[in-house]
């Protein structure tokens, strides 16, 4: 390598570590003030003077359950994935490769569908869930979301570009439409699939405005629902706060860092830019 290259690259190199640690700098101050006393806020304080007595009180304080908030979390996004994962494909699949009547209607309506605002229908959709007797269960944070046209169009756009040869060679080794799909298919969507699955990971997980309208019950908040209603207790005890926004944060930001490689490579098959 010359001496011009390496020069170069050593100067991308440092520009991305700069850019990253600004970026990142916000969380950080997040995560730092979370572990200090409320005195010392704004302060630099000894690394033995950090504490993890913010979090502490969240999981042990009897006057709210956080534990069980925590809970209630991961299995809602739990099953929301899990739909998504199953019936996003599917439909996906339906709109790329078989032919039936009213295909195209389908498929515009699902792209009407994405640029509609959720709170346009947020109205109809806790009508729809009263009448269901779904208000304040677990049924009215799942089903209503188990698929979304957003992620319907993206898996549609790969599935468009798998070559029909695929499936044909499936079906004359006696495969059935829905078996190709399943075997040969789905398999090649992984990167895809992972890139829904961290969008819906984050969509659920962070979910409030939803979650706060279809359920009042404080034994069936998620976490960010039960922790801003902290929000007003706690309000000027900032380390605490702190503690709660990196709860919220923190698993989504594993999530991504652990698939972030097959994220980039669904964006990039799919053709959808974020």
């Amino acid at each position: 390598m010359s001496a011009k290259k390496r020069v170069s690259s050593i100067t991308n190199y440092a520009l991305l570590i700069l850019f990253g640690f600004i970026f990142a700098l916000p969380f950080l101050y997040t995560i730092y003030t979370s572990l200090v006393s409320l005195q010392d806020v704004n302060k630099f304080t000894a690394l033995s003077d950090l504490t993890l007595k913010n979090y502490a009180l969240f999981f042990t304080n009897e006057a709210y359950n956080v534990p069980q908030w925590l809970i209630n979390t991961v299995i809602i996004t739990g099953l929301v994935i899990l739909g998504n994962l199953i019936i996003n494909p599917m439909a996906a699949f339906a709109l790329a490769k078989l032919d039936f009547a009213g295909k195209q209607i389908v498929y515009w309506i699902v792209v009407g569908t994405m640029m509609v605002p959720y709170h346009m229908i947020l109205i109809p959709v806790y009508v729809n869930v009263a009448h269901l007797g779904w208000l304040n269960t677990f049924t009215a944070l799942t089903v209503p979301f188990l698929y979304q046209c957003l992620y319907i169009f993206m898996l549609r756009q790969f599935f468009v570009s798998v070559p029909g040869e695929f499936i044909e060679a499936a079906r004359l080794d006696g495969l059935s439409k829905m078996g190709a799909f399943w075997r040969i298919v789905y398999p090649l969507a992984k990167s895809s699939l992972i890139t829904m699955s961290i969008l819906a990971f984050a969509g659920t997980w962070n979910s409030y405005l939803i979650p706060s309208t279809l359920v009042n019950i404080p034994e069936k908040y998620v976490l960010v629902v039960g922790l801003n209603s902290l929000k007003d207790a706690f309000f000027e005890n900032t380390p605490l706060i702190m503690a709660g926004v990196v709860l919220t944060t923190l698993p989504i930001l594993v999530f991504f860092f652990i698939f972030q490689k097959q994220y980039i490579e669904g964006v990039s098959s799919t053709g959808i830019k974020g």
